[in-house]
């Protein structure tokens, strides 16, 4: 979990409590359970006022970004290890930047813009991100992960999440582990990490349980079921759409914003 840079092809599935049993029994001696075993991932999802990242993401676009905050558990103090990653997606490639900060220190940095003594080239990358994305925390994402690594290639990786659940409030790594469920409890979703190409061994076993690829994304599915969070957009401009209303005007009622914003005293 120390790793700071990753690059690396992701794939999803969803699989049935049958499929995940068979998956399983299929990949014994090929893949191995890593030594932290079901272990709880949690994370806090940062984004601008009006959801520009997380919209964006949904669009599909070549390249696109998200940040967050994660824990592995949740923080026991305000010295516990978290990570502030920054997590970019270009032509199907996803390259995750991380830096290992205290609670304290990264939630200073994160929540009150007070930088951290570390100084390094990835610190320097989330500055700039941050920079050109004023971003505030939006969602507490936590799910229940068992991680495994391949018997001969230790940069295979696998992952499967249950019990996703997120929440609006309480946007605090260190508030607890609960929130509502995102997904169907009779479902879990896979995530094979790969270096480059699957081996033709997974690619037999998928093909022969009838497990398919599905474009799933935990911050995007919970945006999208509530829409009070998109809805914010519009009721965010609502003062500069002008007297007609239009959503149609959104994209100059954000311009007019901007102007607004920087004409603002400091």
């Amino acid at each position: 979990m120390s790793i700071s840079v990753f690059k690396r092809f992701e794939k999803k599935y969803l699989l049935t409590s049958e499929q995940e049993r068979e998956f399983l029994r299929r990949i014994e001696g090929k893949m191995q359970l890593d030594e932290y075993g079901l272990h709880t991932i949690c994370n806090i999802y940062f984004d601008t006022p009006d959801f520009d990242l997380i919209r964006n993401s949904i669009e599909k676009p070549i390249y696109k970004e998200k940040l967050r905050l994660r824990s592995y558990g949740v923080p026991e103090s305000e010295d516990s290890k978290v990570f502030v990653e920054l997590k970019k997606k270009f032509k199907g490639i996803v390259y995750k930047r991380r830096v290992g900060l205290k609670l304290r220190e990264a939630e200073a940095y994160l929540y009150e813009g007070i930088h951290p003594e570390k100084d390094t080239q990835i610190m320097r990358e989330i500055d700039w991100f941050i920079k050109m994305n004023p971003v505030e925390p939006q969602v507490y994402l936590a799910y229940d992960r068992r991680a495994f690594f391949g018997v001969e290639d230790n940069q295979l990786r696998l992952t499967l999440d249950k019990n996703i659940r997120g929440r609006r409030i309480k946007l605090r790594l260190g508030d607890g582990a609960v929130g509502e469920q995102i997904l169907d409890e009779d479902f879990t979703l896979m995530e094979i990490k790969l270096p480059e190409y699957m081996p033709v061994w997974m690619a037999n076993i998928l093909s022969e349980l009838g497990i398919t690829p599905v474009s799933f994304s935990k911050y995007g599915t919970y945006y999208t079921d509530h829409s009070d969070l998109y809805m914010s957009v519009i009721e965010n401009h609502l003062p500069l759409l002008g007297s007609s209303g239009s959503v149609v005007d959104l994209k100059q009622a954000r311009l007019r914003k901007k102007v607004s914003k920087d004409k603002t005293p400091r």
